[in-house]
């Protein structure tokens, strides 16, 4: 998605939803620098002109609009409905999805600032990552200093109760629509650790999410004198994103250095995308300086080319990408720069197939709009747009529906270490 702040600027953008407590899902965009976009303003207001007198010609008597209102205000059934703010913005919405693009919509102020949350890496809740297991919600772990961690929640555990309210039969969206909540809120979570009962008080809060988690890893079919592999996850491409990026790559490369690893695992699966700033500079760790990593065309500016746009720590490292069917957007860019260039072997599943590209604006009032403009190209030319990208080496984990991916079933990660190791 692309964003409007003070100065234009654009981004990608894709959605996801994320098992967190502390949030259920992710608006995500990618961020393009692009200060001359839209050519000029006196270019802008004369299309704008254009446009409107065109919709004069075309729609003949706008009054059937408030038509429409007063009939509603004088006879729907349910007067305390007739909210003229909700209708305001629900006539704004009808008139966005009826160009029936799901990347162009409209966002009241209170979803736009969400939206702007969830890029920032901010939620409100516990900071517990759940999962499934044979059914029931289960407590993959809490986050660091989070105040799940603080109230004694640990991984493993099986929360049966919130609130009192059996969790019997619930999702893990039910959970998490439980358990979060505002900061300075309480919630009790009665959970099951071995064969006892626990009712654990947790005072939610702000969480901070990071975007990019690194540690080192080895086969799990491996007991004695492993070969060791970095692995850096990256969740989304957001406002913290490139900061911890480069803390997760200066301890990857004092390892490649010492010899302490053998290679290096990317995790790009269930990441919905992000600043497109972000991709490039990340791709730009991994490829020589100058090279394409992203075309956008559109039809209301000049083709622009994207170029790694620095020397990377991490130009000779072997590299294997992990992606699914939830990498999409700058995820997808970054995996077909890297596999275009030869510097990664992709593996995992067909990823979402998002190739266009968004501009977000936003409002007086707050609200915001984000309606695509174009879209974007990989350096050797392939447009993914609804086919995805396939990776070199098709494995699918297979997990029942019942529960939850653990690292020994994990396959895809087992198979890109494999990769890095012979």
């Amino acid at each position: 998605m692309i964003q409007i702040r003070k100065n234009f600027t654009n981004f990608l953008l894709v959605l996801s939803l994320t098992i967190f407590i502390f949030g259920s899902g992710y608006k995500i965009g990618e961020k393009i620098t692009n200060e001359k976009f839209l050519h000029s303003k006196t270019t802008i207001y004369k299309n704008i002109q254009s446009n409107r007198k065109n919709i004069e010609q075309e729609v003949k008597n706008f009054n059937l609009f408030w038509e429409v209102w007063d009939k509603l205000n004088e006879r729907f059934v349910n007067k305390d409905k007739l909210d003229p703010q909700k209708m305001y913005y629900g006539a704004i919405k009808g008139m966005v999805q009826s160009l029936d693009d799901p990347y162009t919509f409209f966002m009241t102020p209170k979803e736009n600032q969400k939206s702007k949350d969830d890029l920032q890496g901010i939620f409100e809740g516990i900071g517990a990552q759940l999962g499934l297991k044979n059914g029931s919600i289960v407590v993959i772990s809490p986050l660091k200093d989070s105040p799940a961690e603080k109230a004694g929640l640990k991984p493993g555990d099986m929360i049966i109760k919130v609130d009192g309210k059996s969790t019997k039969n619930w999702t893990l969206l039910d959970a998490v629509k439980k358990i979060r909540g505002k900061h300075g809120t309480q919630v009790v979570l009665t959970v099951l650790r071995d064969t006892k009962k626990l009712d654990i008080k947790i005072t939610r809060d702000v969480i901070n999410v990071p975007s990019v988690e690194t540690k080192t890893e080895k086969s799990v079919s491996c007991s004695k004198d492993c070969k060791k592999v970095g692995y850096i996850k990256i969740n989304q491409f957001g406002d913290k994103t490139i900061k911890e990026w480069d803390r997760a790559v200066k301890e990857v490369y004092q390892k490649w250095n010492r010899k302490q690893i053998v290679g290096l695992v990317l995790d790009l699966r269930g990441n919905p995308g992000g600043y497109l700033n972000d991709a490039v500079y990340i791709a730009s760790e991994f490829i020589p300086k100058g090279k394409v990593v992203v075309t956008q065309k559109s039809t209301i500016e000049k083709e622009k080319k994207y170029y790694a746009n620095r020397n990377g720590k991490l130009l000779d490292i072997p590299v294997v990408v992990l992606i699914d069917r939830g990498s999409a957007s700058a995820s997808e860019i970054l995996a077909g720069a890297l596999r275009d260039y030869k510097r990664a072997t992709i593996v995992g599943e067909k990823s979402f197939g998002k190739g266009s590209v968004q501009q977000a604006l936003d409002f007086n009032d707050g609200s915001g709009l984000h309606v695509t403009i174009a879209k974007w190209i990989l350096p050797d030319g392939d447009w993914i747009n609804g086919k995805g990208l396939q990776p070199q080496i098709k494995i699918e984990n297979k997990v029942s529906e019942n529960s939850t991916l653990t690292r020994k079933e994990d396959l895809q990660l087992e198979k890109a270490i494999s990769v890095l190791i012979k």
